[in-house]
């Protein structure tokens, strides 16, 4: 089976984009399931309600997410409704919504995905290796197709789970930097990783924002309001080849594909 895992949406030019191309793109590359982190989709910081089911009607079938998921209040009685937006596992155990889903595929397969973040100039939250742990031992009994995102910002942080997960899980893509990295492989015990999965966001930016705004706050250290930046749209993420049987990966390519401005 083919799953597309999409990195950090931002602002409404990439959910324009993906509303335009994503259903194309699952006939094209014959994806069974396609799973989205949508931390930053509005406004280009949070995710509102509006904005997730915008993605999930564009054809979405679980949105992950981090560190911004509480930025806009509305989204939090929403996860008491809609089982599909992931938080975080490894946040507090008494934060609204779950930290993982099992969901069925175009072929029926049940993919569970699991969210977790890192704890390296992120904040201060469970132990994501010890969450992953104790999380697989429920998630196991939903199938043997897991798709792991770890939301973090060390390298070294997402490497070393790729290699704490390998074998146990179909895949370990990561994600908030918004910066595609070109690492993706499949580990020896059948686990296909990439440290960043990248964004989908306006490509002349810093980061999806505008970069005007964002050289002016490195140049004087004040204040600023960011902004997503306007212009053309590339999406990022990663298409993962998993033997639904074993759940094993036997293959993983990168996605990058421009789109014009919306």
């Amino acid at each position: 089976m083919r799953i597309l895992f999409l990195g950090d949406i931002v602002g409404r030019p990439a959910r324009r984009a993906l509303r335009g191309r994503l259903r194309e793109l699952r006939k094209e590359e014959a994806l069974d399931f396609v799973i989205a982190n949508g931390e930053n989709a509005a406004g280009g910081k949070g995710l509102d309600v509006d904005s997730a089911e915008e993605l999930f009607d564009a054809g979405i079938d679980v949105i992950t997410s981090g560190n911004h998921i509480w930025q806009h209040k509305q989204i939090v009685p929403y996860f008491e409704r809609e089982p599909r937006l992931l938080r975080p596992a490894n946040f507090a155990a008494d934060c609204p919504g779950s930290g993982w889903v099992a969901r069925p595929a175009r072929d029926g397969t049940q993919v569970a995905v699991l969210n977790l973040i890192g704890r390296v100039f992120m904040g201060s939250f469970d132990c994501p290796f010890r969450r992953a742990d104790s999380a697989l031992k429920a998630i196991a009994r939903e199938g043997r197709v897991i798709v792991v995102d770890m939301h973090g910002e060390a390298t070294s942080e997402k490497v070393a789970m790729g290699w704490y997960l390998d074998g146990r899980v179909s895949a370990v893509v990561g994600s908030h930097t918004h910066v595609q990295t070109a690492d993706e492989r499949v580990l020896p015990g059948g686990t296909a990783y990439l440290t960043d999965a990248g964004m989908c966001g306006p490509i002349d930016s810093v980061i999806g924002m505008r970069k005007d705004e964002v050289l002016r706050r490195f140049r004087n250290q004040m204040p600023v309001r960011f902004e997503v930046a306007p212009g053309p749209v590339i999406l990022q993420g990663a298409i993962l080849e998993i033997d639904p049987a074993s759940g094993r990966a036997s293959g993983i390519r990168r996605l990058q594909e421009m789109q014009p401005p919306c």
